[in-house]
């Protein structure tokens, strides 16, 4: 599209922006996602943290850039004079008219198949349980015996030797040889890991190897030497490279340390650390036990001042139940005393108090006619006031107002009609008397009574 945007164009002055924007566009579709091998030079990471840098061989090279967000996924930094091989788009920087490689991937160069082999094995026995952290044991406080795979030429061997000789001279190590590079290395190292279990003399099990490129580490990238300590029933420390080497290895055992070193350190605690330890400890003993001393000492003492001879004790006992026995005669002679005060005090007030018998008799027979007087009196006035409420009671009873010749009318519902124009003609109505009822239709309403001789109705 861009070739024939020019074509047609053809007479047209480009501007040198619209150039590199045509350059660009048939790059970048006439040259899909590629590899390329070559060396890094030039290597710059900006304040941004994208890179910068020119891969090259020995008769070109090429500006390369590599975004932020594609390299925070690498887990290691390119240097210069490294064989790399990059997945990248071929553009042009418009700015400056460069031609340059868009990164979206980068590994070492010739370690793609030994790595993509790296990450199979890593997710299959992820997968499979392998990596599970709980089943990884915590590593014995004080091991009687370590047992080190490992090569005896191997450089980490000695170092870890050393520091095991440094920090704790007495412990017992045993060396299961192996291999630790080759074509057969795996299999022996898996090897001496079922030696070692088959023997089952050692508390942990240490797999050491100096550092070295992926390919001199490989060994310890196979599934056999995986699954052989997977199966290990001793524990087993892996100190295997540099730091920032990581191995399927380090992913299995029970503790990973970061070199052989390292891990020397971590199986075995330091003897002189030990030592001041138990030398804090003995002196803190050896004051607890003086402390403890002083305090018998010191009671002791008090129970010796408290220890009197018996015949001392039984007189002061004596002294004690002589003084009690004064203290108890006079509290007894001075509550007598109060007891008898207090009954001449008493005798005196009932004598001022004595009462006449006839005088209080006579008194009472009168009070009792009186108050017989008072109720007959209050009977008779309850009875009479009893008498008028009555005969107003009587007045009040509808009977009474029956008896006198009116009658109660009550529709269909029971409720008393007061007025003839709440009732339609044809109503049916209950009508009480004096004695007895009737049950009625109405015929006929008005609104006044008709003219009636009550007299003659009477007589």
């Amino acid at each position: 599209m861009a070739f024939k945007l020019i074509e047609d164009k053809k007479n047209h002055i480009f501007s040198v922006q619209e150039l590199n924007m045509a350059a660009k566009q048939i790059l970048e579709s006439s040259l899909p996602l590629l590899w390329v091998r070559g060396e890094i030079s030039n290597f710059v990471c900006a304040t941004s943290k994208h890179w910068y840098f020119s891969l090259k061989d020995g008769q070109a090279q090429v500006r390369c850039v590599m975004f932020r967000h594609k390299s925070q996924y690498l887990d290691w930094l390119p240097k210069n004079g490294m064989q790399v091989e990059v997945l990248a788009l071929a553009t042009l920087y418009e700015a400056r008219g460069e031609f340059q490689l868009t990164l979206e991937q980068m590994r070492p160069a010739g370690l793609g198949a030994l790595y993509d082999a790296f990450e199979r094995l890593k997710r299959k026995l992820e997968t499979e349980g392998l990596f599970d952290a709980a089943r990884k044991r915590p590593l014995p406080f004080f091991p009687a015996q370590i047992g080190i795979i490992t090569s005896p030429q191997a450089a980490a061997l000695r170092d870890v030797l050393i520091t095991l000789a440094k920090r704790m001279p007495s412990i017992s190590i045993v060396l299961y040889p192996t291999p630790v590079q080759g074509e057969e290395a795996a299999q022996k190292i898996a090897q001496a890991i079922q030696l070692a279990n088959e023997r089952a003399e050692c508390d942990v099990l240490m797999l050491c190897r100096g550092g070295g490129s992926i390919e001199d580490l490989w060994a310890f990238n196979e599934e056999i030497v995986a699954r052989a300590i997977f199966a290990s029933r001793i524990l087993m420390v892996s100190g295997i490279g540099h730091e920032t080497d990581f191995t399927i290895t380090d992913f299995v055992v029970d503790q990973r340390a970061a070199t052989p070193t390292a891990a020397a350190q971590l199986v075995v605690p330091e003897r002189q650390e030990l030592l001041q330890r138990v030398y804090h400890l003995a002196q803190r003993l050896a004051r607890g036990k003086q402390r403890q001393f002083e305090h018998v000492m010191q009671q002791l003492d008090y129970l010796q001042r408290r220890l009197v001879h018996p015949a001392q004790r039984m007189q002061q006992q004596t002294q004690h139940l002589n003084h009690l026995q004064q203290r108890l005669q006079t509290v007894l002679t001075y509550t007598l005393q109060r007891q008898q005060w207090h009954w001449q005090s008493l005798q005196q007030r009932l004598r001022a108090a004595c009462p006449n018998i006839e005088q209080l008799g006579a008194r009472q027979m009168a009070l009792t006619h009186h108050l017989q007087g008072i109720m007959q009196h209050t009977l008779e006035r309850f009875n009479a006031h009893l008498g008028v409420l009555q005969q107003h009671l009587d007045h009040l009873d509808p009977q009474q107002v029956l008896a006198r010749g009116y009658s109660m009318v009550r529709d269909a519902h029971g409720t008393i009609i007061l007025d003839s124009a709440t009732l339609p003609v044809g109503a049916r109505l209950d009508i009480t008397f004096a004695h007895g009822w009737a049950h009625v239709e109405l015929t006929k309403k008005g609104e006044s009574l008709p003219n009636l001789d009550i007299g003659e109705n009477k007589r």
